[in-house]
């Protein structure tokens, strides 16, 4: 247990090393000696942990943000939890943004599609449990595949554009989108 904490607090440290060069620098320019050097750690320590600085923004996003949605109950804080995401969304704008400029979209798509796929299968199997009904295995692993892209899609839509886009509004249509669809899905499944 002393050395999960222990590992836990280094990845937490070079993390914080890392958010706080990407305010001042793109993500594609910083190097591992920049984070070492800020946090005080060595390369062998950073290697340890992460296989490159990318497996560190990973575990970034899925610590800070991800593992946190795990928490809630889809069916009855799916809302709640899209207001998380949001909100961890605006608070770290900078992060997100900067690692989109360097790894583009599609990329940033793929790097949350695991994630995002288990919380999404997790809202599945949450509603089944109380509508009381079971989907095929193949169409459940069809529905996460669909949530999850059209989800990416539009929370990185959302980064990118905004001040264009009000924050209340999609929530709301992201919220009623997925309810909707979802109970519908169940209702009529056999």
């Amino acid at each position: 247990m002393k050395h999960e904490i222990t590992s836990f607090n280094t990845k937490r440290t070079l993390a914080e090393s890392l958010k706080k060069i990407m305010k001042k620098k793109s993500l594609s320019k910083i190097t591992v000696s920049e984070i070492i050097a800020d946090c005080g750690l060595n390369r062998k320590t950073f290697y340890y942990h992460f296989e490159d600085i990318y497996a560190l923004l990973k575990w970034i996003f899925e610590n800070e943000a991800i593992e946190t949605t795990k928490h809630f109950n889809f069916v009855t804080d799916h809302e709640e939890a899209i207001c998380f995401i949001m909100d961890y969304i605006e608070e770290n704008d900078y992060i997100i943004n900067c690692a989109y400029d360097s790894i583009g979209r599609e990329e940033m798509k793929r790097f949350f599609f695991a994630d995002f796929y288990e919380l999404v299968k997790s809202i599945i199997c949450c509603a089944e449990k109380e509508v009381g009904k079971t989907l095929p295995d193949g169409y459940k692993d069809f529905l996460c595949s669909f949530y999850v892209e059209s989800l990416t899609g539009m929370l990185i839509d959302w980064i990118k554009n905004r001040k264009e886009k009000d924050r209340q509004q999609v929530m709301e249509y992201l919220v009623e989108t997925m309810k909707n669809s979802l109970c519908g899905i169940l209702k009529s499944a056999v």
